[in-house]
């Protein structure tokens, strides 16, 4: 009798020691907790701006980080495919559209994380915390300074302006940096007024969307163009290359932040989210918290040229030299709803 008393007791003890262990793990996430030393990565993002930050993680906590880098759709399917199966614990990349995408098709959790919360602004993350931004960038006007006088430039909505006739470079619109450019539009102007900038962007383009966004600036330089659209780093990169040709297509070209006398230029982050699949939730949550913390933003300001989502981070010399501007500070959110709006009235408008 005793001695079933005694396996009993065991029992209940290793079941107590389990649950405050898990408790233990979990620490302020609110989170299933697990026993591991590993976690895994499907990213969009290069692997040079994310694989030293990686091992510095391993360095500071011991867990490993197992990532698979690729573009952004095909990780998008390849989760949609795997399922539950997923090896997948955070799912990082570019633009609020690729976060939203993935959380629209259910293939990101909520989490909680104090960490998160008090590093990132509300209006950059998720209002569920299905995801966090962890970089900015602006997709901002350039234009070639031997054939455009900057007091010409104004807004996003004067692209669509006549006197730009056959003189616009910009990408397709199955790029996802223009998609949520254009639901920024039909968010703050409405949908008939987004379809009718589009038209105009569309007659003003110098020649057949190509490329991406450095094909751009090149172009521009080339005199291909007057005028050009792309993400702010882009820029930051040619400007600090040490090849002479990048240096060369700096030179010709200048940024130009639009809507400065209104809601400022167009804002849009990288950043993840934990994947529903994820088998190693607590080293997820620490990881993205790593990537949230002031030397990681550091990290993305001096070597990729992005803005740092903490304002008190400096940000590289090379967009020091840009000077200040107005950024729109609306919720990302709100315009993140209009993703499939843009795409339809892009291929309706013949933005190819």
């Amino acid at each position: 009798m005793f001695y079933k008393k005694f396996i009993v007791i065991m029992i209940v003890f290793a079941g107590f020691l389990y649950l405050v262990g898990g408790k233990y793990l979990a620490g302020k996430n609110d989170n299933i907790a697990e026993i591991s030393s590993e976690v895994n990565v499907y990213s969009s993002r290069k692997e040079a701006l994310v694989s030293e930050l990686f091992d510095e993680f391993t360095a500071e906590t011991g867990i490993k980080v197992n990532f698979i880098i690729d573009k952004a759709p095909k990780l998008l399917e390849r989760l949609k495919s795997e399922g539950k199966n997923s090896p997948a614990d955070l799912f990082l990349t570019s633009d609020v559209g690729n976060l939203q995408k993935a959380s629209d098709l259910g293939l990101l959790r909520p989490i909680k994380s104090k960490i998160l919360n008090e590093n990132i602004p509300e209006n950059l993350r998720d209002d569920e915390g299905r995801w966090f931004g962890l970089s900015r960038r602006v997709r901002a006007i350039f234009y070639a300074k031997d054939r455009v006088n900057p007091e010409q430039l104004s807004t996003y909505e004067d692209l669509a302006d006549e006197k730009w006739r056959g003189k616009i470079l910009i990408r397709s619109s199955s790029n996802i940096y223009n998609q949520s450019l254009l639901a920024s539009l039909i968010e703050v102007n409405g949908e008939d007024a987004a379809r009718k900038w589009v038209k105009g962007l569309v007659a003003n383009m110098a020649r057949k969307p190509q490329g991406g966004d450095t094909d751009q600036l090149r172009a521009l330089a080339a005199g291909q163009g007057d005028i050009a659209v792309a993400n702010s780093y882009y820029y930051g990169r040619l400007q600090a290359s040490s090849k002479e040709k990048d240096q060369q297509v700096a030179d010709k070209i200048a940024i130009f932040f639009p809507n400065q006398m209104g809601r400022g230029a167009h804002v849009n982050i990288s950043g993840g989210g934990l994947t529903t699949s994820s088998k190693n939730l607590t080293n997820a949550i620490k990881l993205l918290e790593f990537l949230s913390n002031p030397s990681s933003q550091e990290f993305y300001a001096q070597v990729n040229h992005e803005f740092p989502i903490s304002k008190e981070i400096t940000v590289s010399n090379t967009i020091k030299n840009w000077g200040s501007f107005q950024a729109d500070s609306s919720n990302l959110l709100k315009f993140s709803r209009y993703l499939n709006k843009s795409i339809k009235i892009s291929d309706e408008e013949g933005w190819r």
